[in-house]
């Protein structure tokens, strides 16, 4: 099916139409006006800017499976805080986060029957240790050549069944 015919996006973007009726951040600058960087997981049960009490534009959010400091993350983290005012880091897995709860077979099996072919060969990245594997991230980005001393970083964990951030680090 062509891009032009199909509809499988629809509802999405009649949607988008909605918001960009009463869109009101044209010709804003990008910055984070929180001075907020926060990385996290993709699980759709958080709401990243809710769960903080801050709104578009106050944050740069990176997320990924798990909420892990990959070196994308650093990357970002690295930008956000020399070009885009950042002036504090979080990194936030959550519980119950399939990437903590599976074993790497497990993910592969899943992922094989989904697929329909063998994803044996596809790693993920399970994370074996949550508590353990948040301060090795926060370690790594306190460690970064390019991430100044100043910058808070603060490891938490989210509660997805209570919506509490517990610190950790």
């Amino acid at each position: 099916m062509s891009p032009e015919t199909s509809a499988d996006f629809d509802d999405l973007l009649a949607a988008n139409r909605e918001f960009a009726d009463d869109f009101k951040l044209a010709g804003f600058d990008g910055v984070a006006h929180a001075g907020v960087a926060l990385v996290t997981c993709m699980d759709s049960r958080i709401d990243p800017l809710g769960m903080l009490g801050l709104q578009a534009g106050d944050a740069k959010i990176f997320r990924n499976p798990g909420g892990r400091v990959t070196e994308q993350a650093l990357e970002a983290l690295v930008l956000g805080v020399h070009l885009l005012q950042v002036t504090r880091i979080l990194i936030v897995p959550h519980t119950r986060c399939a990437m903590a709860s599976n074993t790497e077979a497990e993910l592969q099996e899943r992922v094989s029957a989904s697929a329909g072919q063998d994803a044996s060969w596809h790693e993920f990245h399970v994370i074996t240790d949550q508590v353990g594997t948040l301060k090795h991230d926060v370690a790594k980005v306190l460690a970064h050549p390019l991430i100044p001393d100043t910058i808070p970083v603060g490891g938490f964990m989210y509660d997805v069944d209570t919506g509490l951030l517990d610190r950790i680090v």
